[in-house]
């Protein structure tokens, strides 16, 4: 985080500060952290309407040329080839260590042409790692100029239909380029139901305008996107998810297909399927404290002696969910023996238990 004068602001800024937003700065960005309506009621109206975002500080990459699938299936556990067009697939940029460089979400638009969704912290980190591996292969990455919004909630698909928008049809996990310069997904980084538009600017104000024509949308800052996001079960680069851990350790190998194992022509591989095999010694869990406290990020996890035994990498209050919720490590041998286990905040010791994730369910649209 850099000072004020040192954070780049997004392109609709002036919007966000109509709005009446409070900024703060995140990833290197000036960014709308909430507004008049409040973190809670936020979080809560894009569970039960449609929250619109700014994730404008996120980075779109443009792959594209003859060798532009095995580019990305050298860059990430992935099998870009075998995407079909309009798919697109949860996946990784992993060191030789198989550490998380970071997560990404590509997807394919044509034969030889895809999307690549990267985390704003990781930006030119990213591009940098790509171009690097790119040496050895024909083909272009853009680094797009983009506003890039996320509009999540169960009214969401139903707002843009009635905006007029084309691409309310696709299924979950699935994306397209609706006309020259857009590009539009359905994921959603809330468990809602959702989509991702990335456009051009002035495309993005007349947009903006048209969707706040519907009393069903309202603007969501970052902090209700991070207790969405929790709530949902859902890492946080930087977080829950570095160089300090890999797939394993996240509980994210769902995102490998077995093809992808047995090719292992990813970076990291060798490193990734040696601990496939292994198994790891810590697991990501989620973790519901004792009482009204949320138990924040860098908490240290102990037992009933004090000792060691894990770390809270992401937590806070749910909103939805009616308590605190957080996300952490904790080491396989105390989750086998059920070992009490307890968070340290501020020389105190909070009890805390072993949640199932997500805390609360799942609504994508799966067509």
């Amino acid at each position: 985080m850099g000072t004020e004068e040192q954070l780049k602001s997004l392109p609709l800024d002036d919007l966000h500060k109509t709005a009446g937003a409070r900024f703060g700065g995140f990833a290197g960005w000036s960014m709308p952290i909430t507004y008049p309506l409040g973190v809670m009621k936020e979080h809560l109206h894009a569970r039960e309407n449609a929250g619109l975002f700014d994730i404008s500080h996120m980075q779109l990459f443009d792959v594209s040329g003859k060798d532009s699938a095995a580019l990305l299936s050298r860059a990430c556990p992935l099998d870009a080839e075998a995407l079909q067009t309009g798919q697109s697939k949860y996946t990784f940029f992993l060191d030789e260590r198989a550490g998380i460089l970071d997560d990404l979400i590509v997807t394919r638009l044509g034969a030889e042409h895809f999307m690549v969704v990267a985390n704003a912290g990781n930006a030119a980190a990213d591009e940098a790692h790509l171009r690097g591996v790119a040496k050895d292969f024909d083909c272009k990455i853009d680094a797009l100029d983009r506003v890039f919004l996320a509009i999540q909630g169960p009214q969401a698909a139903d707002v843009l239909h009635k905006a007029g928008l084309a691409g309310t049809e696709l299924a979950f996990m699935h994306g397209f380029e609706p006309k020259p310069g857009w590009f539009m997904s359905r994921s959603g980084y809330t468990g809602e139901d959702g989509f991702e538009i990335g456009l051009p600017a002035a495309d993005a104000r007349v947009l903006v305008n048209k969707l706040f024509e519907d009393e069903r949308v309202a603007w969501v800052g970052l902090a209700a996107r991070d207790s969405l996001r929790l709530e949902a079960g859902l890492c946080l680069h930087g977080h829950d998810i570095t160089t300090d851990f890999d797939p394993v350790d996240a509980g994210l190998t769902w995102a490998i297909s077995k093809p992808v194992r047995e090719k292992a022509g990813f970076i990291g591989a060798k490193t990734l399927l040696e601990k496939i095999a292994s198994g790891s010694l810590r697991k990501r869990v989620g973790l519901k404290p004792d009482g009204r406290q949320p138990v924040r990020s860098d908490t240290i996890l102990v037992d009933a002696e004090g000792n060691h035994i894990g770390l809270v990498t992401s937590g806070g209050f749910g909103p939805s969910a009616g308590h605190p919720v957080a996300m952490g490590y904790v080491g396989k041998e105390i989750l086998a023996a059920s070992t009490p286990i307890f968070a340290e905040v501020r020389g105190n010791r909070i009890p805390v238990h072993i949640h199932s994730l997500p805390f609360t369910p799942h609504r994508y649209h799966k067509g």
